[in-house]
């Protein structure tokens, strides 16, 4: 069996009532970063399941799920106030991805 693997998933559903019920069933399988975009880790086998669940919840035709893996060394980039709730913290060999790393820019 494939070991979880950390993910992004993200979506933009047109009617209210589909966004409360996509956001609702996201709140039960990660850790929402911003309103509509959320981190989990997902097995492969589960992050299919996830899909075909999510699949059920949305139309089509109107709305947008996508769910990206994330890489092994993941360094983000952030502005602004982070979402993370009090106490929640995203972890990678054991340090802590939520909190970004300062970095000198190259600009021309």
């Amino acid at each position: 069996m494939a070991a979880p693997h950390a993910c992004l998933i993200c979506y933009d559903i047109a009617d209210p009532k589909r966004l409360v019920r996509v956001h609702r069933f996201m709140m039960n399988v990660g850790v929402p970063v911003q309103y509509s975009v959320f981190t989990a880790l997902l097995t492969p086998w589960q992050q299919r399941q996830l899909m075909d669940e999510l699949e059920m919840l949305i139309d089509p035709r109107e709305d947008d799920i996508r769910l990206y893996p994330l890489p092994d060394r993941l360094v983000p980039i952030t502005l602004g106030q982070q979402f993370f709730p009090e106490g929640v913290m995203l972890l990678r060999d054991g340090k802590n991805c939520s909190i970004p790393a300062t970095h000198e820019p190259q600009l021309r």
